[in-house]
């Protein structure tokens, strides 16, 4: 009986063994009794002229991005420039407007002083005259007051003319009605002048 043991122990390990799946051994001997695997193609060098065509290729793609570059830039600083110019053109005219709100003002105050009687009024409004053309003179705003002058029509306007006395030349201003104002030789008021015909 111990005979039939065995033989069956020796059956049953042999049918284990078709039984079993293929181990790591075997399937690399399989692997290896199959066809090898081609091995991957490696490219040729380059030669020497194929080299330096891809780099004249590249040094001229970079002298053309710096030349955007360069461009770009001053563009840049272009636009940088001129809107501070903008910037700074607007904040005088801006200051400009309202001291040229002020022109009647002045006006009115100028009437009265010389119409006043009373020493200490005039006195007064002599000042505030004053404090009035401080401010004028610290933005840069002159008057223009052209009498015994000729005529320049890019400062003034002719609102009458009258007849010249004896030895007055013709077209010459005779007296200011308004003063005209100008800053840095922009026109901000042009002067009411009465003219010689």
């Amino acid at each position: 009986m111990n005979k039939e043991k065995t033989k069956k122990h020796e059956n049953e390990q042999a049918s284990a063994k078709d039984a079993a799946p293929a181990q790591p051994e075997d399937q690399a001997e399989q692997a290896a009794k199959a066809e090898p695997a081609p091995a991957p193609e490696m490219p040729a060098p380059p030669d020497a002229e194929q080299l330096q065509a891809e780099l004249d290729k590249a040094l001229a793609s970079a002298e053309d991005y710096k030349r955007k570059w360069y461009s770009v830039s001053a563009e840049y600083e272009n636009y940088r420039k001129r809107t501070a110019s903008t910037r700074s053109q607007a904040y005088t005219e801006g200051r400009s407007d309202v001291v040229v709100k002020l022109f009647p003002i002045a006006d009115n105050l100028e009437r009265a002083l010389a119409s006043c009687a009373d020493d200490k009024t005039k006195q007064g409004i002599a000042m505030v005259v004053k404090n009035f053309e401080q401010l004028l003179a610290d933005e840069h705003i002159t008057a223009i007051a052209p009498v015994g002058e000729p005529f320049d029509a890019g400062r003034c306007e002719a609102i009458l003319a009258v007849d010249p006395k004896e030895g007055e030349e013709s077209g010459i201003v005779k007296e200011v009605y308004a003063k005209g104002y100008e800053q840095n030789g922009k026109v901000l008021r042009f002067a009411q002048v009465l003219v010689t015909k």
